[in-house]
């Protein structure tokens, strides 16, 4: 089922509530740019108890709305920019080229909302990633920290230990398997989520 199709249930006041709940859920999984438990968890942040109160589903429906939709927007400004490129001879884009198809932050409010995942991530998994002689785990911690700290933002010297673990990070996740690579995965997540709270201009509608 679509998104529309789900938000429409969402606002279907002859719905029982749980079931309009469930269908926030199901919104959530079609788009959920920081993951689906911290989006769940800065809806329930930004709008209020939406499992029990109607006004805050209402509400939390009407936040996901607003990102997607500026997401599209996006989207169409890449498009256009595509094409303009092609009519020029650029056939494909560069590889540091933005690429909105595959949404990588909260549009609307990227500093926001990363900030919040990284909190969620702190509450609720990142202890359990962080293995005693793991360097590269316990610099992201460090990052991590600084950035609840700090709001996002990140002093030069903390940005360059953050882009450090990232590139540890991938070179291992490259060539591990099983558990570490699970693990290792899961860093990588919480690193792009602070990047992304740290480049986020928090003030752009685009964000």
């Amino acid at each position: 089922m679509s998104f529309t199709n789900h938000a429409r249930r969402v606002r279907d006041s002859s719905l029982p509530h749980r079931r309009r709940v469930s269908s926030l859920a199901s919104c959530v999984q079609l788009y959920r740019p920081i993951g689906f438990e911290a989006s769940l968890s800065f809806l329930r942040d930004q709008a209020g108890p939406f499992e029990r109160d109607e006004a805050a589903l209402l509400r939390a429906l009407a936040l996901i709305e607003r990102s997607r939709a500026i997401w599209h927007a996006e989207i169409e400004r890449y498009a256009a920019t595509r094409r303009r490129a092609k009519r020029l001879g650029q056939r494909s884009p560069r590889p540091t080229e933005p690429n909105p198809h595959r949404p990588d932050r909260w549009y609307g409010a990227a500093r926001q909302a990363a900030v919040h995942a990284l909190g969620f991530w702190r509450r609720h998994r990142l202890p359990a990633l962080l293995v005693p002689g793991d360097g590269t785990a316990a610099d992201l911690d460090h990052c991590v920290t600084a950035s609840l700290a700090a709001g996002g933002r990140l002093t030069p010297e903390q940005r360059e230990l953050l882009d450090a673990c990232v590139q540890v990070l991938e070179q291992r996740w490259r060539s591990s398997d099983g558990a570490e690579w699970l693990r290792t995965k899961d860093l990588l997540e919480v690193a792009r989520l602070a990047e992304m709270a740290a480049d986020a201009d928090e003030d752009s509608a685009r964000a």
